[in-house]
């Protein structure tokens, strides 16, 4: 009998430590998701992605429901095409995100690398591309970034602030 009740006893131990660390692994994916408006665990979130997270430059995010929300509603939006892994991308939204603030324009993100559909969806052929859309149509786009240090061509952030001033209203 005193053998029965010390199995008895360890298998609970054993029940009660395993019922412990799966509570606080729990509690550290939660912690490790907040802030991740994406809806997924960030494991599913391709890596670039997770590391834009925290990043002060990608904190106006939309996801696709609410995108296609705002042109169901006939909105007028600019709306800010990338992908979490587009070299081009991670220069141009850095110089994008503080022109919006100067001129007090609202742009949400989409992350493309996420959203996959949203490339044959919203007919984007390159990252990164801005789009305009007047009444929930598109009006005008651009398409393309900020050239990297030393390099020609692309688009100016002077370009991207005319951009915004002609249809800033």
């Amino acid at each position: 009998m005193k053998k029965l009740l010390i199995y008895l006893g360890i298998v609970v131990v054993l029940f009660g430590g395993l019922y412990f660390v799966n509570q606080q692994s729990t509690k550290s994916s939660d912690q490790a998701n907040a802030g991740n408006p994406y809806g997924v665990a960030a494991s599913k979130l391709n890596p670039e992605t997770v590391k834009q997270l925290t990043d002060p430059n990608y904190q106006n995010l939309i996801l696709p429901k609410d995108l296609d929300q705002r042109l169901k509603n006939k909105e007028t939006f600019f709306q800010y095409y990338y992908a979490s892994t587009c070299p081009h991308c991670k220069i141009t939204t850095p110089v994008l995100v503080p022109l919006e603030k100067e001129l007090n324009v609202d742009v949400k993100q989409f992350n493309l690398e996420e959203f996959k559909d949203g490339w044959q969806k919203y007919k984007i052929d390159s990252t990164p591309t801005l789009v305009y859309y007047k009444n929930g149509v598109e009006v005008d786009r651009m398409v393309g970034g900020v050239p990297e240090q030393g390099s020609t061509g692309g688009n100016t952030p002077e370009m991207f602030k005319a951009f915004f001033q002609k249809y800033k209203g």
